[in-house]
């Protein structure tokens, strides 16, 4: 006896036998659960805080800018750190409301996260970098060592 699959309108897969019957009622729910589109489940993004945010580099003839967009944000959630010519701009924001009332408790909480880092060229004086927070928009100045700084074109005089 050879078992034939027969594939529905809604793409699961049952089974049948060639007398045509179908097998018990605990496998067409097994095949339910594993055939229906779980991924649209799976991958969606529970996370409704901060995600990656955009950012923009800049290079100037003395300085590169970086200028990073994460409105809603105060400046004491950021941390910048420099390692190795490796600067890194990460935050952890951890927020809970509560609401008691009469006959209810409404408890809601969540946690956002990110982290940038970026390999800084040598010409950095790190020394000297900056980095201020306004209006939802992170800016951080890191100035080139006087060596590295691109100087004006001039005019050689021929002898």
């Amino acid at each position: 006896m050879s078992t034939l699959m027969n594939v529905p309108k809604n793409g699961g897969l049952t089974r049948t036998t060639n007398s045509g019957s179908n097998l018990s009622p605990w496998t067409s729910l097994i095949d339910d659960i594993f055939n229906r589109e779980m991924s649209s489940v799976f991958s969606q993004n529970f996370n409704t805080g901060i995600s990656l945010p955009k950012v923009n580099i800049k290079e100037s003839a003395d300085a590169y800018y970086v200028e990073m967009a994460a409105p809603g944000l105060k400046k004491s959630d950021f941390q910048i750190d420099l390692d190795n010519q490796l600067l890194t701009i990460s935050t952890e924001v951890e927020e809970k409301n509560e609401e008691n009332k009469e006959n209810f408790t409404r408890r809601e909480f969540g946690y956002s996260s990110f982290k940038r880092s970026f390999s800084l060229p040598e010409t950095v004086e790190d020394s000297k970098i900056k980095a201020q927070y306004k209006e939802g928009i992170l800016s951080i100045h890191l100035p080139k060592k006087e060596e590295a700084r691109q100087k004006p074109p001039r005019n050689i005089q021929i002898s």
